[in-house]
This record gives structure tokens, C-alpha cells and sequence, in this order.
């Protein structure tokens, strides 16, 4: 390989932080040059402004000179045309057409909604830890934030007030934070703007775009944030989702458990399917080894119970105690999975996602992108 040739393998390998792909895949590249120890990299950005163009250019200029006898890199940057765009957003489609949604029936993505009866049963702090959880396990993962009224998954993740997708035409990348892709309505508000006249359509109309004009690429497992109780967002995404799986929060409180029973069994009627339960809040260890049970107990259990029924049982998958530092963790965004892994909370968490990563998932009745072929020998 020439010397020119070496450059380009070494940076077309450089992955955009956003698409999560090489340059190179997604025609990226420009002219390549090198003169002596001097190589010369044109690249191009999908957009002008892009959020990520300095960490790119950053890493074209550290990967092109990790090249044997690379010792001074310039690097141009350039923008794609719109033609380039489009056929940039086509490739990333891989062939679906506009604003169809990639998460029907027959998707290999788990789509998992995170729901509880009330608000108030720290159901978003769990699932902002869980995905991060299930990332650090090495799984692609996307999040929805569906809690259009009470959006808090940004600021649980550290994500940055501000924060917007990026648009590449009618295509948007979402944020990415601790390796998990995410959405909220709250990247679209303005600082302290709240969600207050929306209704049945818009709510929907919300949700749907979420889950359509967002590309979160392959990933393996999407999560979404679901807002409490059974209203206008839990209809549509029974409309929309109808095959996907759900975890239902509540606390080990009576009243808590009664509600978050009635969540499951709606979820349950639009033919979605109750994986487990999570108790949250559950008793709190204090150093002298005493425990304090704050919101009683027995509420993940007697949940558990009610919602199974015979050939499908409702596992209570954690209890997850009550812990200062999960609380810390999402005022500063930053998990406790992450900054205090050692804690109570964020051990019981990473089982609940060791649980779910292996639960493995139900695929009867759903087509799989497999294509049997005849050979010449099956034929004899």
C-alpha cells in the first residue's frame, strides 16, 4: 500500500460520534495526499455547525498520524452537498422508506417500556441508570423519554441544557450520553419551558416522531420512559408498540402497588407483555446493619402476584433500596452505576440489567432478515 493508501485505511476507521460508524462506510472522505512525512486529509461534515466537527477533526488528525512516516497532518474540512446528504440518510435508512417506523413486529430490537402506576416512584431515575447499566455490559442502547409533561432523562444523564439532535434533512441524531442514544422533548424546549396545553393528538404526534425521525441505528435494545399512569402517551404507544415488553416500578408501598397493578394490566390489554416488576425505595441499610423500611414492605411482590396468570408469570426482577447516592447522582447526571458503583443501589441495578440482558425475548411469529437459498445439491 502506498503511503497515501495507509492514510486513508487509518482514518476512513475513525467513527463519527454521533452515527456511531466509520467516516469511511459513510462516505466521509475527500482527497487524500501525502508529500514526504506531510499527509494532507480532506474530510467532509454532514451539516455546517456540526456539533461533533471538532472531535472528528480531532481524531482524522490523530489517526493519520499514527501512520508509519506521518509526522505533520493538515486536515480540510468540507461540508456535503445536499445530494451527498441524501444519499447519505438513504444508505443510513438501509433502504426504509421516510418516517416509517424501524421498531414494528419484526424488528430485532427489544423495545422495553419502563412504566409505573404514580409518579413519584423514582421510575425515570431507574431507567436513565438502567440503560446506562445495560450499556456498560457492552449493548447498544437507545432511550426514549416519553414523559412529554415531566421530562427529566436529560438532566438525570448529565446531558447539557441546550443539547438539540442533530438534523441531517428530516433525519435527527440524538445525543448521545454514558453510550446511550437519547430523546426528550426536553431538547427542544427553551430553559425552563414547560409542556402545559398538549393534547391526545400532538402527545401522539410527539411520541410518533420519536420513534420514527430519530435514527438510533441498530441497536439492541431501545428503552422508553413512559409517563405515569395510563393517559393519552400509554394509548399511543399501545397503538404503536403493541408487541413491546414492559417493567412495571412501584414502591413497597400498598397504595403504590395497587396502582402500578392496574398500569401492567393496561399494558397488558393492547397485547403488550409484562416482563417483571422492580421495587423501588426498599428498605434502606444504615452502617450499624439496621434497616429502615421507609415505604413498608412487600409492594414489589404483591405486584408480582397480581399480574401473573397462568402460563406467564411476573417475576419481581429487583428491589433497589432507597440510597442517597442514587439520588446524588441524578442531581449532579451522573449515574450512580457509574460514580458509585460500589453503593447498595447501583449493585442491584446492574442485576436488574444482567436479569434483563439474559431474559432473553419471545420471536415466535416474527419474521427474521433470513433468506434460505437453494444450492444444486439440495435438488438431487
Amino acid at each position: 500500500m502506498s503511503a497515501a493508501d495507509r492514510v486513508r485505511a487509518a482514518v476512513g476507521a475513525v467513527s463519527d460520534p454521533e452515527l456511531r460508524r466509520p467516516i469511511g462506510e459513510l462516505d466521509m472522505l475527500r482527497d487524500i495526499t501525502v508529500e514526504g512525512d506531510r499527509a494532507t486529509v480532506g474530510i467532509v461534515l454532514t451539516i455546517v455547525g456540526c456539533p461533533a466537527a471538532d472531535r472528528i477533526e480531532s481524531d482524522v488528525r490523530r489517526a493519520a498520524a499514527s501512520v508509519d512516516g506521518i509526522a505533520e497532518v493538515d486536515v480540510e474540512v468540507g461540508v456535503m452537498t445536499p445530494a451527498e446528504r441524501a444519499a447519505l440518510t438513504e444508505k443510513l435508512r438501509d433502504g426504509r422508506p421516510a418516517r416509517q417506523m424501524p421498531f414494528g413486529p419484526d424488528s430485532l430490537t427489544r423495545v422495553i417500556l419502563v412504566s409505573s402506576g404514580k409518579g413519584g416512584v423514582g421510575k425515570s431515575t431507574l431507567t436513565a441508570n438502567l440503560a446506562v447499566a445495560l450499556a456498560a455490559q457492552g449493548l447498544a442502547v437507545g432511550l426514549v423519554d416519553a414523559d412529554v409533561h415531566g421530562f427529566s432523562i436529560p438532566g438525570l444523564l448529565g446531558i447539557p441544557a441546550g443539547t438539540q439532535p442533530t438534523r441531517i434533512d428530516d433525519l435527527m441524531l440524538p445525543p448521545v450520553a454514558h453510550d446511550v442514544k437519547t430523546v426528550s422533548i426536553g431538547m427542544f424546549l427553551r430553559d425552563g419551558e414547560a409542556v402545559v396545553a398538549w393534547r391526545g393528538p400532538m402527545l401522539h404526534r410527539t411520541v410518533q416522531q420519536f420513534l420514527t425521525d430519530v435514527f438510533f441505528g441498530d441497536i439492541d435494545v431501545l428503552l422508553i420512559d413512559m409517563p405515569p399512569g395510563t393517559g393519552d402517551v400509554a394509548i399511543s404507544i399501545g397503538q404503536l408498540l403493541p408487541h413491546a415488553e414492559v417493567l412495571v416500578v412501584t414502591t413497597p408501598q400498598s397504595a403504590a402497588a395497587d396502582v402500578a397493578i392496574r398500569s401492567g394490566l393496561v399494558a397488558r390489554q393492547t397485547g403488550q407483555r409484562v416482563i417483571g416488576v422492580v421495587e423501588n425505595m426498599a428498605a434502606l441499610t444504615l452502617p450499624d446493619g439496621t434497616t429502615v423500611d421507609l415505604f413498608g414492605s412487600g409492594g414489589g411482590a404483591e405486584v408480582a402476584a397480581a399480574l401473573s396468570q397462568a402460563g406467564d408469570d411476573v417475576p419481581l426482577l429487583g428491589s433497589v433500596p432507597l440510597s442517597p447516592a442514587l439520588r446524588a447522582g441524578g442531581d449532579a447526571g451522573v449515574p450512580v452505576v457509574l460514580g458509585a458503583p460500589e453503593d447498595a443501589a447501583a449493585q442491584e441495578i446492574d442485576a436488574l440489567a444482567r436479569r434483563l440482558a439474559h431474559q432473553g425475548r419471545r420471536l415466535p411469529g416474527r419474521s427474521l432478515p433470513i433468506t434460505v437459498t437453494r444450492t444444486s445439491a439440495d435438488e438431487s
